[in-house]
């Protein structure tokens, strides 16, 4: 008996490390000064522009959208998709990411498969402006089935503190912008997956492609939106809509004594939304908690101010919409 037979290929794991480590060295910024492989990951912050820097961290995962990724043999989407979920929930708060870590354990080690997950990491982190500055890797047979994988990301970014958004400012009367999503982004898999099992190469009038295909989406950031509004009195709150929905994740940034009033008609829900509520039978309610219903990001923005706003969204390319307005409860 020895490790290999006992099913963890220490070999397997070196050969990983030196196929991703010319990939994760392209998101290097001038302030990591440790290479792939050291016990730890050293990152020499610039905090000169900032009057009283703010350290924020999130850590996530992309549940199991990480099931239909194995079974379409699809990697690199996923790792996109980790690191734009955890670059949206500080970016949300105002913050700008600074360096990223990754927790990728399977049953088998495969490092070609391991490596696909890591591209979509290192495209994603460069084009967030994100380092990749280390990560974990777990070979755990008995825990995982061998083909099966999990993967979970953790991020931390810099905020000044008078440029915290926290939500504290919205009030009444204040309107709701939405900024579409590509998707699902990372959000009710386990509900999609039921409802498509063993149906993941069907194809359904208004697809692109098959099912599964369309719900490999990317997990879209929406950092070069949210980057340049930094510190905007027009701006009260930013919610990134993940599991509970739009009305659940907005609500988060709500102070007490006020709601929300979502016109749930007033943009234009993408295909595969009703092609899940059709096909599943799903109730509406479900519907609204579990998905983000094409409205990805919310802003929260004065109401003087929302005219503009659109009018800013618009310039830069933006299909915003005015979805709603907050309200006294």
């Amino acid at each position: 008996m020895d490790y290999k037979k006992a099913g963890v290929d220490i070999s397997a794991g070196e050969e990983f490390v030196r196929m991703i480590k010319p990939q994760v060295r392209q998101t290097f910024t001038q302030n990591v000064i440790t290479d792939i492989g050291a016990f730890g990951g050293f990152f020499l912050p610039d905090f000169s522009g900032y009057t009283k820097p703010v350290l924020v961290s999130s850590i996530d995962g992309v549940g199991t959208k990480l099931k239909i990724a194995i079974e379409l043999g699809v990697y690199d989407t996923v790792g996109s998709c980790l690191v734009n979920h955890c670059v949206n929930d500080i970016a949300v708060c105002g913050a700008k990411p600074l360096f990223f870590l990754d927790y990728y354990a399977c049953g088998k080690l495969t490092p070609s498969i391991a490596a696909g997950v890591v591209t979509g990491m290192v495209n994603a982190c460069r084009e967030n402006g994100c380092a990749l500055i280390g990560g974990e890797t777990a070979e755990m047979p008995g825990v995982y089935d061998e083909a099966d994988f999990d993967l979970a990301g953790s991020i931390v970014g810099v905020v000044d503190h008078e440029k915290i958004v926290n939500g504290s400012s919205i009030e009444a009367g204040d309107v709701l912008i939405g900024l579409p999503s590509t998707g699902l982004h990372t959000n009710g898999y386990s509900l999609a997956r039921k409802v498509f099992e063993g149906r993941m190469q069907e194809r359904f009038d208004g697809l692109d492609g098959s099912v599964g295909e369309e719900l490999l989406k990317v997990h879209r950031s929406y950092l070069q939106v949210i980057a340049p509004l930094s510190g905007s009195p027009d701006i009260s709150g930013l919610a990134h809509i993940t599991g509970g929905g739009l009305t659940g994740n907005t609500m988060r940034i709500i102070p007490k004594g006020l709601t929300l009033s979502v016109d749930w008609k007033s943009w234009p829900e993408p295909v595969i939304f009703d092609i899940i509520r059709r096909e599943g039978d799903v109730p509406e309610d479900d519907m609204r908690r579990t998905f983000n219903l094409g409205i990805g990001l919310v802003m929260v923005v004065r109401r003087e101010s929302a005219g503009s706003m659109m009018g800013h969204l618009t310039s830069i390319g933006e299909n915003a919409y005015i979805i709603g307005q907050v309200a006294k409860a």
